[in-house]
């Protein structure tokens, strides 16, 4: 479904990816993982369309992703999750949730996707009429995954999903990505626990300084205490 072939990005003259390639498949789970600073967050703003400058090839479900802008890439059936979450200040959770329709070609049924999205997020459908805002960080990072669902993308990349949010909400929200998979949607996962991540992928990347340093099974991964020590640990 999605190709990345030899990724480079630069932050002004600062070449921070170098020859990124990854490939992820329908129905997968594959996460990124390493240090802070390796380069994970950098390689989903890329794909997504976020960064100034980067060379290379993204291919999505046969179209070359660098020639496209952002909102193109949104609707050819790609989401993204930010750490930030990005929460609009000021709207409801069902306002917030209606900003993941503005450039989908599923808006005219929002009423419908509307009630679908919060039979699947309960915590959501006791409060689609409360300020996004005044919820926990929890919340608001599962309205940000909600609306990046709510439009039925091919592929959903989420950047940190478990950060600052309690156990019990990270638990339930690995929960959710398992049924996600069980369902065969498609995840890129950026994620700082990394052994939660890798006992739910497929697949996984290592990046270190910008470079792909290790690819393969999420199984072996998990299982290999010296690459996570050299890569991994803070």
């Amino acid at each position: 479904m999605l190709q990345i072939s030899n990724l480079n990005a630069w932050y002004g003259s600062s070449h921070v990816l170098q020859n990124i390639s990854i490939e992820v498949a329908k129905g997968e789970i594959v996460c990124l993982i390493g240090r802070n600073g390796a380069g994970k967050t950098t390689t989903l703003k890329s794909i997504m369309g976020l960064m100034d400058r980067t060379t290379g090839s993204a291919m999505f479900k046969g179209n070359e992703l660098l020639t496209q802008p952002a909102h193109v890439r949104f609707a050819l059936g790609l989401a993204y999750v930010p750490e930030e979450r990005r929460i609009v200040q000021g709207l409801s959770v069902r306002e917030n949730l209606r900003l993941g329709l503005v450039a989908s070609p599923e808006k005219k049924r929002e009423p419908e996707l509307i009630a679908r999205i919060a039979g699947v997020f309960p915590r959501l459908a006791e409060r689609l009429d409360q300020e996004a805002v005044t919820m926990s960080g929890g919340e608001q990072q599962v309205l940000a995954i909600a609306r990046a669902m709510i439009g039925d993308p091919d592929l959903i990349m989420l950047d940190e999903p478990s950060e600052g949010i309690m156990p019990v909400l990270v638990d339930e929200m690995f929960a959710l990505f398992r049924a996600m998979k069980a369902q065969g949607t498609t995840v890129l996962l950026v994620e700082q626990n990394v052994d939660l991540a890798l006992d739910i992928a497929d697949r996984a990347y290592v990046l270190d300084q910008g470079s792909v340093v290790y690819h393969g099974a999420a199984s072996a991964l998990l299982a290999d205490n010296e690459i996570k020590e050299r890569y991994c640990s803070v």
